[in-house]
């Protein structure tokens, strides 16, 4: 599974708690949101983490 920014930025889009999320690691750490998406994506999303159905699930074609 490949990091997609724009894909990541969907996924955090349609879920608060990832949104919450996101804005902990950015002032917790001093990260600039780009750098924040990747974390964000490497401890929440890619090797089975709690939301990689529903980022997998974005990469669908539609219809």
């Amino acid at each position: 599974m490949k990091y997609i920014k724009p894909q990541m930025k969907q996924l955090i889009k349609d879920n608060k708690e990832l949104q919450t999320r996101l804005k902990e690691l950015m002032e917790e750490h001093d990260l600039e949101k780009n750098f924040a998406l990747k974390a964000l994506y490497h401890s929440e999303v890619a090797e089975g983490g709690k939301y990689q159905l529903a980022y997998q699930a974005l990469d669908l074609p539609k219809g």
